[in-house]
């Protein structure tokens, strides 16, 4: 699996550790940046990794800032992006099996780095359970699912 991962400087510590953990769990990730503590506008990363993921450059994208909050906001207003601000191993896991998330959201300034590492594993290896919750992302996107 290919993932993107783009952070602002306040995901850029929270960063670190998701390339590992994903790494670790056999993904090729794609790095986006930002890799300075230098204060960066969220919304260019988040476009960023939404280009790469929308384009097929990817599988899926993680994207980090302070609480997560805004690279949200950014994120959903694309169809076909379902970004989901997680956190705990449980949102992780229905954002997977009810929203089919490509796009896991991190809060980097509100999450420990043990909680982070569950998520993104959790994140990584659920499954999508179809059915009902297919038909319901359809109403979403308006039959246009990615």
């Amino acid at each position: 699996m290919k993932i993107g991962v783009a952070c602002d400087h306040g995901g850029l510590f929270m960063k670190g550790l998701v390339v590992e953990t994903l790494r670790e769990n056999s993904a090729e990730v794609v790095d986006l940046g930002t890799d300075t503590s230098a204060s960066v506008d969220y919304p260019d990363y988040a476009r960023k990794a939404v280009d790469l993921l929308l384009g097929g450059g990817c599988d899926r994208i993680v994207l980090i800032c302070g609480t997560g909050i805004g690279m949200s906001i950014c994120a959903n207003r694309f169809p076909g992006v379902r970004g989901t601000l997680c956190h705990d191993g449980y949102t992780a896991r229905m954002s997977r099996m009810h929203n089919d998330s490509n796009c896991l959201i991190l809060g980097g300034r509100v999450l420990g780095p043990a909680i982070a590492r569950e998520i993104v594993e959790i994140w990584l290896k659920t499954g999508f359970e179809g059915g009902r919750h297919g038909a319901r992302l359809e109403k979403i996107e308006g039959g246009h699912r990615r």
